[in-house]
């Protein structure tokens, strides 16, 4: 499933290639996939503009000139790509988004969904469950510390809690706790303010690292990207079970924590 690093990278990408361009057509290949009928979804959104896109934890916003947000979750299997008709993937298209000869395609949203509001706050209130951005300039470590200190349960189901921290999944979760030294199952009310300190600055490492390297999915954003899925080949632990740890050679476990797979080191994280 996308994470933020996957979400901030398709965000930026999709600012250089839509912003200020006009939705020429749309085409809704799985009702399912929206939130309002497909007649009301293609006349709010037909022939207008691309004013911004914004990223809020997993989610992406695409803002209209008509003052209406698209709320996209791709979920689990859900990507876009962005091309012409000639260069699309031969898959299944749920929705469709052209921009004269170019076209946005979202695909495998069986679970993921394009929903349309009219203004932002109606947006906003979808995602007023969510905890704060783990990347966002204003969450300092104190913050952190502040949030730690009411958690009784594990690193990894934490971690995963969008009201605990908006954005982070399986695969950053594992990939901090490793860089923190950090066993996922150790619970927060049992660490000490040092490690603390060093989960946060793991967090932070870890985040922007993958949006600089373009998360790890490794779908492409549009013909010929190179930048999408980067990371997959800098994942430490996650969907490495078996292989050599790159500290300590000891082999990486799979387990599940509460549900949630879980990969690690049982050597070198404490």
């Amino acid at each position: 499933m996308p994470e933020l690093p996957e979400m901030e990278n398709y965000k930026n990408l999709l600012m250089q290639r839509i912003q200020n361009k006009q939705i020429t057509e749309v085409e809704i290949g799985r009702e399912k996939s929206i939130n309002v009928p497909v007649t009301e979804f293609n006349s709010l959104v037909k022939n207008q503009t691309v004013k911004n896109v914004t990223r809020r934890a997993k989610h992406l916003l695409f803002h209209l000139d008509n003052d209406v947000v698209l709320l996209l979750h791709l979920m689990l299997g859900g990507w876009m790509f962005y091309s012409t008709e000639q260069e699309k993937p031969d898959r299944t298209i749920q929705v469709r988004l052209s921009f004269g000869n170019e076209h946005l395609y979202f695909i495998g949203l069986r679970l993921g969904y394009l929903h349309l509001y009219k203004g932002i706050e109606a947006a906003k209130k979808k995602l007023d469950d969510l905890g704060p951005e783990p990347l966002d300039p204003e969450f300092k470590i104190e913050n952190f510390m502040e949030l730690a200190g009411k958690r009784r349960g594990s690193l990894k189901t934490t971690l995963v809690n969008q009201s605990f921290l908006a954005g982070i999944g399986n695969c950053y979760s594992d990939e901090m706790c490793f860089h923190a030294g950090l066993l996922p199952e150790r619970k927060f009310n049992e660490l000490s303010d040092h490690e603390n300190r060093q989960l946060f600055q793991s967090m932070q490492f870890i985040l922007r690292d993958a949006v600089n390297s373009g998360g790890y999915m490794e779908e492409p954003f549009f013909p010929g990207d190179s930048l999408t899925g980067g990371y997959n080949s800098k994942c430490r632990v996650y969907d490495r079970e078996g292989e050599p740890c790159q500290r300590c050679g000891n082999p990486i476990i799979k387990d599940e924590i509460s549900s949630k797979k879980t990969f690690y080191c049982g050597h070198c994280q404490k």
